[in-house]
């Protein structure tokens, strides 16, 4: 680090210097030798009124700048400070677009020697972090970040940021070095010259990477022996499994320092014991707080090492299996006094393929995104023992590219350079004599499909967060067809002149002299190509046109799901299936007419070159796709079929965000026959199982025997009557029989009330985004919690986990949530200390499975709000119950402005399904009361 570097940060009235827009805060970060030796900042007058968002957003008043320094009188110390130096910033085109304008307005040249991008440099260089803003980044790093959006505390945290950035990519092999370097041409920062000067700088004798890494056939790879998580103890073959309490306490205290007694999770442990011992399908409810993940991990860990036999834990989100794997894990083999060898295990496309990367590296022109993304495998290759896509931060372009690189059945045999290290194989191969395998229940279910078959055999499971069963199964054993994917994909293949797979495929032909001057097949599929793509639009045009006339579609709601039926819908529908037969016939001829090209190649295939088999394997792989998706439109739209169909759309932007569905009502049959009847044992648990203390609703959806199903239940250990309060607004209109419009104002000022009494952190939960989004715009509207923060699903940007860390990080904070944030949200302690249901989340009847499940029911003489409709509600209000209290020393209210809990009959069962908690009713004010004295 030899040069200077000159980090700024800038606070500006908006985002265009070219239509006025001023600089109202400059600040910049001398780094020279390594190390920061100066800082300067400045407020600066911008001689015209700061917008009240920008003000919201910096902290920075009209008052404080009236003041301060033109940006004229300081451009001088500017223009010194950035003589000779690179010019870094935390997204650099922004701060360097300003700075430019003021300087040249100033009467200077302006700058134009070497720029570097904190975000360009963090993207590559921590390929797998959550996300690169400067807050997140600087979380990640432990870095002091006082003052976010003021450019003196900005471009201190960016100086800091960089100087890590820096020593990270100084750490890296040459080789890794050399080849970014030659990749970053076509990024927009001047990364590749900071890295020609670190190669320089390299001391050859200091090659301290090579103690974990190791180069393979031209890439740096992590030395990693093994996947598997494993202990190398002695396993004593007539151990038993500990039945008594004191066995237990002994084994379990050994992996906890201070161990508290849960009489539920040895209730646990037995249960799960016995169920495999018994060969029974079980079903298992485990509340908050009883520990359920090493309530099953022991027991399995036993039977698995008794019986010499797998046991697969299936989870429904990979924060869950992540968890397993590096908490519960280590537990479990710490506590264990024999070794037990657990496995992740995900399906074949989330692993890379070593193989297609390292012929990728030799391609050229890429666009930027695809360059990036090299990049950052590049620098993920060092760090990862996995080879999972989940670990990685890729943008859609990202995605695109991994694509052409993920493993799949591969046509040529894989090379046997890289066969050693192929990740997916290690993975597969480690599986076979694993112990334990943990896996996601998609994974599981595409199981069933003997051709798909990844997992190794086994006859016992364990399915985790087990409520969520029914709905994968029923995406699994549907269909679905969306218009990115697929414009995506058969952008792929191009026409002749774009010099994509289609250019390849006859570069081939002509190389191998196989085309035998075949211009009119050329021309064909020049011809088809050309009219897939525009019937491709045309049917997800006639798609959303068949949406927007089939829905009532109300003011200001711009997502809908509309449900399809070939009985019903007019010259629409008519259209949309007369456009989908052509779309598939299309489809069909395209793959012959490829097919057909590639039979020509495999009588040639000896004389092929390691980069031409690498470009085959892609054009096989996008051939196989366009089959998929041909049998997809197939089942959609021309085969009959039981299956409920519908179309999910966002009318602002029709054609991008246009997903085609079709799904079974029900699993219950495929469950039985394809799945439970093949297990011996499979036990599943939730939190939330039961409705009113009953399992008959669970055991029916995925399709067991009432009389052949063992059930359990454990309650949490929870102190839920000294824990909680449950209040009940009475001054509130009914949900169904006032308008959105009154019925948001209403809950708007109870919210405000309560948020003062509570001091903010509440979780608000909603069953529809429109009412979440009008309750945040009122309340902002209304400036009486301008000093909160407020966080909302969908209006606020970022993940869910990121939405709750961010709730989680200032102290008077609420966050508006709805469908995912009812479960899976994890907020202890004071951070949480008030839930609010807004409506009780009964599933809106023309929801196209709700009311295809309905309808079904009733057919057969059923009641569909009994057996399905409340049910399914009863386990989501539970989901969300179970938000507010997560370790025994929570202490929170919770709010539920939904009056029907109380004045109807099935409004009881709502309140028998949770734990018994002190209810009371009243006005605001009296409630108000409560909140102030039970905090």
């Amino acid at each position: 680090m030899l040069n200077k570097f000159v980090v700024v940060d800038l606070e500006t009235t908006g985002n265009n210097p070219k239509k006025g827009d001023k600089i109202i805060q400059f600040a910049a970060v001398v780094i020279e030798d390594g190390i920061i030796t100066e800082s300067f900042s400045s407020l600066i007058n911008p001689e015209k009124s700061i917008p009240a968002f920008i003000e919201e957003l910096t902290g920075l008043k009209d008052e404080m700048v009236k003041d301060a320094p033109l940006f004229a009188e300081i451009a001088p110390r500017v223009n010194a400070l950035l003589e000779g130096a690179y010019f870094v910033a935390h997204n650099v085109l922004f701060d360097l677009s300003f700075l430019q304008e003021e300087l040249i307005q100033a009467g200077f040249e302006g700058f134009y020697g070497s720029v570097l991008d904190t975000v360009e440099m963090a993207r590559i260089i921590f390929p797998t972090a959550d996300g690169y803003k400067l807050t997140d980044l600087a979380i990640r790093e432990d870095l002091q970040h006082d003052r976010p959006h003021q450019a003196d505390s900005d471009a201190q945290v960016t100086a800091e940021l960089f100087l890590i950035l820096v020593k990270r990519l100084s750490q890296l092999p040459e080789l890794t070095l050399r080849q970014l370097s030659q990749a970053s041409g076509g990024l927009k920062s001047d990364l590749q010259q900071l890295m020609d000067e670190i190669i320089l700088e390299l001391d050859q004798s200091n090659e301290s990477w090579q103690e974990s890494l190791e180069i393979c056939n031209m890439l740096a790879l992590k030395k990693s022996p093994s996947n598997s998580k494993s202990t190398s103890k002695p396993y004593q073959v007539d151990f038993k499994y500990p039945i008594g309490e004191e066995d237990k306490i002994e084994l379990v205290t050994k992996g906890f320092t201070a161990y508290e007694k849960r009489i539920g999770q040895f209730q646990m442990m037995d249960g799960v014991y016995q169920a495999f011992k018994s060969g029974m399908h079980t079903l298992i409810e485990a509340g908050t707080g009883v520990g359920k993940s090493l309530g099953y991990l022991l027991p399995v860990a036993y039977f698995a090492k008794q019986n010499s036999l797998p046991v697969v834990v299936s989870t429904h989100t990979v924060q869950l299996q992540e968890q397993i794997i590096h908490n519960e894990i280590p537990l479990l083999a710490k506590i264990l006094p024999f070794g037990v060898k657990t496995v992740l295990l995900k399906g074949r496309n989330h692993y890379i393929s070593l193989e297609k990367f390292a012929l990728s590296l030799l391609e050229e022109n890429d666009n930027y995104d695809t360059t990036l993304t090299k990049m950052q495998i590049l620098v993920w290759l060092t760090e990862t023992e996995t080879g999972d896509r989940d670990e990685l931060n890729l943008s859609s372009g990202g995605n695109l590219f991994w694509n052409k690189i993920r493993n799949e059945q591969s046509v040529f045999p894989i090379n046997r350079l890289w066969q050693e290290k192929d990740f997916y194989l290690r993975a597969k191969n480690e599986a076979q004599n694993a112990d334990i395998i943990i896996t996601n229940h998609s994974l599981l279910l595409s199981n069933l499909s003997a051709e798909k078959s990844f997992l190794p055999d086994f006859d016992y499971a364990i399915i985790d967060e087990g409520h969520h069963f029914e709905k994968v199964a029923s995406q699994y054993f549907g269909r679905s067809l969306d218009y990115l994917t697929t414009r995506l994909l058969l952008s792929q293949f191009g026409q002749s002149e774009q010099r994509l797979l289609f250019y390849e495929l006859e570069l081939i032909l002509d190389e191998l002299k196989a085309n035998k001057g075949d211009l009119t097949k050329n021309i064909k599929i020049n011809q088809l190509a050309a009219d897939l793509s525009y019937e491709m639009d045309e049917f997800f045009k006639l798609t959303a046109l068949y949406a927007k006339s089939n829905t009532a579609q109300r003011l200001g709601l711009n997502r809908a799901k509309v449900r399809f039926s070939r009985d019903k819908g007019g010259k629409e529908k008519i259209a949309l299936v007369h456009s989908a037969e052509r779309f598939a016939f299309l489809l069909k001829d395209l793959h012959d007419a490829i097919t057909e090209r590639l039979e020509l190649i495999k009588i040639n295939k000896e004389s092929l070159s390691s980069k031409q088999k690498g470009k085959l394997e892609e054009i096989i792989s996008f051939n196989n796709d366009l089959a998929e998706l041909r049998n997809t439109v197939q089942d959609c739209f021309i085969k009959e079929s039981n299956d409920v169909k519908w179309i999910e759309i966002d009318f602002r932007s029709q054609q991008n965000v246009t997903t085609f569905y079709a799904q079974p009502a029900f699993v219950e049959a495929g469950l039985r026959e394809r799945f439970f009847s093949l297990k011996k044992g499979v036990v599943l648990t939730s939190a939330t199982l039961t409705v009113n203390h009953s399992f008959d609703y669970m055991i029916k959806e995925i399709g067991l025997s009432k009389d052949t199903t063992l059930t359990m239940t454990i309650t949490s250990p929870f102190d839920y009557k000294n824990q909680v309060q449950l209040l009940i607004p009475e001054d509130l209109p009914e949900v169904n029989s006032t308008s959105l419009e009154d019925y948001v104002i209403a809950i708007t000022e109870h919210i405000i009330t309560i948020a003062e009494a509570t001091k903010g952190r509440m979780l608000i939960l909603f069953t529809a985004h429109d009412m979440l989004k009008k309750t945040y715009e009122l309340i902002k509207e209304s400036g009486f919690l301008d000093d909160y923060a407020m966080i909302a699903q969908g209006i606020t940007s970022g993940s869910r986990s990121r939405l709750t860390r961010n709730f989680q990080r200032y102290d008077k904070a609420i966050l508006l949530g709805t469908s995912s944030f009812w479960e899976g949200v994890d907020i202890p302690g004071e951070d949480l200390s008030c839930l609010v249901i807004v409506r009780l989340p009964f599933s809106p009847p023309d929801e196209p499975l709700t009311e295809a499940k309905c309808q079904i029911i009733k057919q057969k003489g059923g009641n569909a709000f009994t057996e399905y409709s409340l049910p399914e509600a009863i386990l989501r209000f539970k989901q969300g119950f179970g938000r507010l209290i997560r370790t025994e020393n929570d202490r929170g209210i919770m709010m539920v402005f939904d009056k029907r809990i109380i004045t109807t009959k099935y409004g009881k069962a709502f309140l028998q399904s949770i734990p018994s908690v002190p209810m009371k009713k009243g006005n605001i004010d009296e409630l108000v009361e409560i909140i102030y004295k039970w905090l």
